[in-house]
């Protein structure tokens, strides 16, 4: 299977209640195949012209590039940031049996 159509997103939050919310809004709304969870890790960062640090935790979203509008608006609805983490990465490679997998689990291309 060509996975030219799939991405994989990534977004972090400062706690780990709101990644699972997250996590299970997107699986809930089928926009996400799967969404893998890891923390704390420790984020540096210039925000407002000050440099910080922080915990946070990692949201691995897998997901089709065709849904990648309305996961985005999904995580912008829910997310306690003002300004989200919200990037997304093709999938270079993958094994078939996976692809197949997660594609079952999201909407349907329309």
């Amino acid at each position: 299977m060509t996975p030219d159509n799939y991405i994989q997103v990534f977004t972090t939050t400062g706690k780990k209640e709101d990644a699972e919310n997250i996590a299970r809004t997107l699986i809930e709304k089928k926009v996400a195949g799967c969404v893998q969870i890891m923390g704390p890790v420790v984020s540096t960062y210039r925000w407002q012209g000050r440099i910080e640090r922080s915990e946070e935790w990692l949201c691995f979203i897998k997901t089709r590039e065709d849904l990648y509008d309305e996961l985005e608006k999904e995580i912008k609805a829910i997310h306690p940031y003002e300004t989200p983490e919200i990037i997304a990465l093709p999938v270079a490679g993958g094994s078939e049996d996976y692809l197949t997998w997660l594609n079952g689990e999201v909407k349907k291309k329309t």
